[in-house]
């Protein structure tokens, strides 16, 4: 049965890819409207976490935001399955790197990166890094429940050579591309919730006690990698703009949570800026610190 209604998911987007993109978000915008009005998918999450996170807004604030977050959230899943059969022109059209020779510098230099941002904007259009640089792309994922669901996304991701990985082979796939004598530029999308036994660093982040995954810290020291920032913001529909800033170069000389601190306020602002394109949907706060 789960077979049966992967097929008729990819069915789906894979009919929805081959649409002009004006039609794609004229079907985006009825879809907003099922979710939001008819299914009110996680709307209370959505709301509370808005709330928690800028208790200064009134009431009407949060819904102006929370009505612009779902209508970015559904034009995320159309732009999502639009990958399936876009073109690499059209993507670059749509998605413009800015500051492409902060990695070429690095990669002159032999130095191996690990990418790191959050889940905003459209952080998938991001793995056709590898088009535009000699980087060998990994889009480091948390594996989830829907196995269908997982291989219909990792199709997506490889779709333009980089190689996806999920999160507990990352130090294994790192060591393979090294040996091979390739330069890794490891996505990592580090605002997700950790397991609770993963809880063992904590900070304020959009007003609120946080844990926060320590693997971009972890991993840029054991392989002596440059941390970058992925600025990612959206022009206009359809439309975005990513520009790279440099944490840090030299990891092994920065301080004990240094470079989480830094990645992670960074994101906080960006998310400041324009809250509707962040995954407020995500329950990001079910742990609490003891």
């Amino acid at each position: 049965m789960k077979k049966l209604v992967y097929y008729l998911f990819y069915s789906f987007a894979w009919f929805i890819s081959i649409l002009p993109m004006r039609l794609q978000y004229i079907i985006s915008d009825f879809f907003y409207i099922i979710t939001y009005y008819i299914v009110k998918y996680r709307r209370e999450v959505v709301a509370s976490n808005l709330r928690n996170s800028y208790p200064e807004k009134t009431e009407k604030e949060i819904k102006k935001i929370e009505k612009a977050y779902y209508h970015h959230f559904i034009d995320l899943f159309i732009e999502v399955m639009s990958m399936l059969t876009i073109s690499e022109k059209s993507i670059n059209k749509r998605n413009k790197f800015k500051n492409i020779e902060l990695l070429d510098n690095l990669y002159e230099k032999n130095i191996g990166v690990v990418g790191v941002g959050g889940h905003y904007c459209n952080w998938e259009w991001f793995n056709y890094l590898e088009t535009k640089c000699d980087y060998r792309g990994l889009a480091i994922y948390k594996p989830i429940s829907d196995k269908n669901y997982e291989v219909f996304m990792n199709r997506v991701r490889e779709k333009y050579g980089s190689i996806a990985v999920p999160m507990n082979n990352t130090l294994k796939q790192l060591l393979i591309q090294l040996r091979e004598g390739e330069l890794p530029f490891s996505l990592m999308i580090a605002d997700q919730s950790p397991a609770k036994h993963e809880t063992s660093y904590w900070t304020n982040f959009l007003n609120q006690d946080t844990a926060v995954y320590l693997g971009v810290e972890k991993i840029a020291k054991k392989y002596n990698q440059a941390v970058v920032f992925i600025n990612m913001r959206k022009v206009k529909r359809g439309y975005y703009e990513t520009t790279f800033e440099l944490i840090t170069e030299k990891p092994n000389e920065t301080a004990e949570y240094e470079i989480t601190e830094k990645h992670t306020r960074l994101l906080e602002n960006l998310i400041n800026e324009k809250p509707e394109y962040w995954i407020w949907s995500h329950k990001r706060w079910k742990h609490s610190r003891k």
